[in-house]
């Protein structure tokens, strides 16, 4: 009997990444990255304004490219026996499309306009819609808030379409429906072309549009209508059903095939979040929290519906039945800059060597280049081997996380990161190592409130880049919360869990928790909490928090002027 092969796609903040496994073990058969190249030019972005827009064609080049090559390195017998595709994107991460389901950016008068582009997870020019809503949802008797914690954020969909929708008149005349990335990528692959038909993700629908069974889909058309009259009617353009990522969206269409090198009769599964496959191909737990480390931080936990199905977590991003596991409740928080936290310092150190050093009248361009990708690719480790040798005292110096406002718990992105403590002698390992602190004490404000109500975290599972190339940051990270923490073996967990869900859709296995177990790879390193340091962490975290009410403080005052 011949082995059966799927393709796992994770389409992250800054590339893609597919790979083949084998479906009956688990085992990578090829692997391929490719990075967005518009992204990376810093094209169609406005970080002053906190402004990222991703263009489609960045996607499409990307999945084709990874599955190609995938393909050519697996050699023609594991291609002819590829069994399912599934996708998982960043989200919030919608699109505005015409009727068709085509993204406006891929139509001739809009190739250039970013309001016609993704709008990515991380931008935040909609915290004034955002705002608007968490106001107007208090009018009603029914809490449309309530299964996202209480708090709508500008990372989310309604409050980026409201955005668009109030500043560009042209993206006004000409958006038919608003689309998630996670949907879009499993309607383009299948060949869709209504957007009434597309498949919309459970996860995508209820974590961040405010879908609920309670509500009968999506909150009624007066609630946003009464929110602003742009918003009128649109909910019948979207969707009133949703799926889990287990089930099937159809077969790779006759171009897709083509261009993938595939056959037709391929399944795509439906789509879903990086992090919620991801917590799957890390192999997720009941009530362990699986922290999915990159660019930002997404926090999941799963538990059986019939525990928690009268628990409402204030603050977090959505409590979604089998937005994560079908059949048992998908629970979301994290922090909006932790990668992102470490790259901004790195950058901040490099400027002279990036904006000095190749105008040098002592080293030529080409040494100047290398040198500059010399050391910024060592700069984090180094400073981390530094920082790990620093002794810890409760008076060091001080960090709040919030370079990108916070996600978790209670959204607000107007929120600014800070730090207190600076003396002559704080060099760059001293400020470094309150940077990775200050972002373990953000995630040490995420489990302590699944615990305060009413959600028992039994432990913490590392997974993404961070977790598998930090040992200072996972370590601290384990002191910090005083607890251990386990770090999942795959180096493409999401792209690993996408697989998963591949193989369940096909039909290999009748549930994701099958696949998950004959797929899993285990764990290869756990950090312990050092008693010491938990103790004096204990102690700054107090002060943490106690810095982080004073910032809140400030901001409200200063948006009150």
């Amino acid at each position: 009997m011949s082995k059966k092969y799927v393709i796992g796609v994770d389409f992250g903040t800054d590339s893609v990444r597919s790979v083949i496994l084998d479906a009956g073990n688990g085992e990578e058969i090829a692997s391929s990255v490719f990075a967005y190249p518009r992204w990376k030019n810093g094209l169609y972005c406005n970080p002053a304004q906190n402004q990222f827009r991703q263009h489609p064609l960045d996607y499409v080049e990307g999945i084709e490219a990874t599955i190609r090559e995938c393909l050519q390195k697996a050699g023609e017998t594991v291609a002819s026996n590829i069994q399912a595709i599934s996708v998982d994107t960043t989200g919030s991460t919608p699109v505005a499309v015409d009727k068709t389901g085509t993204p406006l950016a891929l139509l001739p008068q809009f190739d250039n306009n970013p309001n016609a582009m993704f709008v990515l997870w991380k931008d935040h020019t909609s915290t004034k819609e955002a705002a608007e809503i968490n106001e107007h949802a208090k009018k009603f008797d029914v809490n449309y808030l309530k299964y996202v914690g209480g708090i709508y954020s500008s990372e989310w969909f309604w409050a980026k379409l409201l955005r668009l929708l109030r500043v560009d008149e042209s993206v006004r005349s000409n958006c038919y429906s608003f689309v998630e990335h996670c949907d879009w990528i499993p309607f383009l692959l299948t060949g869709g072309t209504d957007v009434h038909e597309m498949k919309r993700s459970v996860c995508s629908a209820g974590h961040k549009a405010l879908w609920a069974e309670e509500f009968g889909g999506l909150p009624p058309n007066d609630f946003f209508n009464s929110l602003n009259p742009l918003l009128n009617n649109y909910t019948s353009r979207l969707f009133t059903e949703t799926y889990t990522a287990d089930k099937p969206v159809g077969s790779l269409s006759v171009e897709w095939a083509g261009r993938l090198g595939l056959s037709t009769s391929v399944i795509v599964g439906v789509g879903a979040f990086d992090a919620h496959m991801g917590a799957v191909g890390g192999q997720i737990e009941p009530y362990y929290l699986s922290k999915v480390m990159g660019t930002s931080t997404c926090d999941m936990l799963v538990a059986p519906l019939s525990e928690v199905k009268d628990v409402l977590v204030q603050g977090i991003c959505g409590q979604v039945p089998g937005s994560v596991i079908p059949g048992m409740m998908g629970m979301e928080a994290g922090q909006s800059a932790f990668g992102d936290t470490y790259a901004w310092f790195k950058n901040i150190l490099s400027w002279p060597l990036s904006n000095l050093l190749q105008n040098s009248s002592v080293i030529d361009v080409s040494t100047a280049e290398t040198l500059i990708k010399e050391l910024g690719d060592k700069m984090i480790h180094q400073l981390s081997i530094a920082a790990e040798k620093l002794p810890l005292n409760e008076a060091d110096e001080l960090s709040v996380d919030w370079l990108n406002g916070r996600r978790t718990p209670d959204a607000n992105q107007l929120l600014k990161a800070a730090v207190t403590g600076l003396t002559l002698g704080t060099d760059a390992p001293r400020f470094f190592k309150a940077l990775v602190e200050g972002t373990c004490f953000g995630a040490k404000a995420i489990v302590e409130r699944f615990v305060e109500q009413g959600i028992p975290v039994k432990g913490l599972i590392g997974i993404g880049g961070v977790a598998r190339k930090s040992p200072y940051i996972m370590q601290t990270m384990a002191d910090v919360m005083g607890m251990p923490i386990k770090i999942h073996r795959s180096e493409q967990t999401c792209a690993t869990g996408a697989a998963m869900f591949a193989a369940t859709a096909a039909g290999i296995y009748a549930k994701v928790e099958e696949a998950m177990n004959a797929m899993g790879q285990g764990f290869d390193k756990e950090y312990f909490p050092d008693k010491e340091k938990a103790a004096i962490y204990e102690k700054r975290y107090i002060k943490y928090l106690e810095l982080g009410r004073f910032i809140e403080q400030q901001t409200t005052e200063n948006i009150a002027k």
